[in-house]
């Protein structure tokens, strides 16, 4: 293992040994601070961009000579919390090939290899066309605030890569992401009467049933070349307080998927004109539908990472992953939401979304991420860097 592959594997240890998770006191910034130190000291322009008191963003650069296209290379800092995790979460043990620990796939390691990839471009003494624009945000995991101030804070550049997690192949495009919650209103009543009372879960049943007769067979034909079909997910219901007594109260919380020809406001919509057809048809029928402030951005939406299959970027890293891997690479068209959306919708910046590390270790009870992919992927950042920003 070469010195700079070495560096960062170390890297990614020390990142995942920094807990950086929403039950953290500050969350983000004693993982910022370290990195700001690290990139400081080893010669790179750095400074904190200040989010939500000690929350910050740091962005980091590598001037290029101004003749060439600039780069933005994005990560988060924070993750998922440890959960109930079958091994130590901040230990950045290495073991069977891996490094382990919470963040080390989602994603330290990626921003281990995006650090590292400039630094070696930098210790070649080789100065690039183009500057090399380093954004470690907070908040990916839940409101993407970190991402959504780089953008609001003016930053811009020819072409930008979000480094989740990709397996060697890359995302040109993905949907947009929305959290709805209806609440059903019932009327309460003793379960030895319970013609008395309005059941609201028996109301939540038919509004879901209608929801599947109506809505998910039309959001099926929606299909995008690029994100797949669209799509919804009822991920919890939750009504009543116990089995004697008529559920006065259900909600149902979903979450829902949609391509760049949909919005939140046509998203909303469907569901309430269902809504108002039972409402019509039964007296009794009572619900509204609010988003959830666990998924609501200061200004933005989750909006879609809108594909630019013919950018200078996508055909870049089409390039460097062809001939690192010496094959055709994957196009996934069906991953999860990332800040890549932010960047293409609000940014309009041309994003493609590659990084170490398989998706199926991400959130994992045993994440870890393999050490050959920490390694290839300095090269591989390096190679699409130097591609293009000539």
């Amino acid at each position: 293992m070469d010195n700079n592959a070495y560096e960062a594997v170390k890297l990614t240890q020390e990142l995942i040994r920094i807990p950086s998770h929403k039950y953290v006191e500050n969350r983000e910034s004693n993982v910022a601070e370290f990195i700001y130190d690290y990139c400081g000291k080893r010669g790179l322009e750095v400074e904190f961009q200040e989010v939500e008191g000690l929350r910050r963003n740091v962005i980091a650069k590598l001037k290029g000579n101004g003749t060439g296209r600039n780069l933005i290379f994005n990560g988060h800092t924070d993750t998922v919390p440890p959960y109930e995790m079958t091994i130590e979460p901040f230990s950045g043990e290495i073991k069977d090939g891996y490094v382990l620990g919470r963040g080390a796939n989602d994603m330290k390691g990626a921003l281990a290899c995006m650090i590292t990839a400039m630094l070696n471009i930098k210790n070649k003494g080789k100065i690039l066309g183009g500057d090399i624009i380093f954004t470690a945000a907070v908040g990916e995991e839940e409101k993407s605030d970190g991402t959504e101030y780089l953008v609001k804070g003016g930053i811009t550049a020819d072409g930008a890569i979000v480094g989740e997690p990709a397996n060697y192949g890359y995302a040109l495009g993905h949907r947009g992401l929305e959290w709805l919650e209806i609440r059903i209103e019932g009327k309460a009543a003793h379960g030895g009467i319970p013609e008395l009372g309005i059941n609201a879960i028996s109301k939540a049943a038919k509004l879901i049933q209608k929801i599947e007769e109506e809505l998910i067979p039309k959001l099926k034909e929606r299909q995008n070349e690029w994100m797949g079909p669209s799509v919804m997910n009822f991920g919890l219901i939750k009504g009543g307080t116990q089995p004697s007594t008529v559920a006065d109260s259900c909600i149902i919380q979903i979450d829902r998927r949609y391509l760049p020809e949909e919005n939140v406001k046509s998203v909303i919509k469907e569901y309430q004109d269902i809504i108002d057809q039972l409402m019509r048809g039964d007296s009794e029928f009572k619900a509204e539908i609010i988003r959830m402030d666990s998924n609501l951005m200061e200004e933005f939406d989750h909006a879609p990472l809108i594909a630019q299959p013919d950018s200078k970027i996508a055909r870049t890293v089409y390039k460097v992953l062809k001939d690192f891997n010496k094959k055709e690479p994957n196009i996934e068209k069906r991953r999860g939401w990332t800040d890549a959306g932010v960047l293409s919708t609000y940014g309009k910046i041309p994003t493609v979304v590659t990084g170490p590390g398989d998706l199926k270790y991400s959130h994992a009870k045993d994440e870890k991420i393999p050490l050959v992919d920490l390694v290839n992927y300095v090269e591989i950042y390096t190679r699409i860097a130097e591609e293009f920003c000539k």
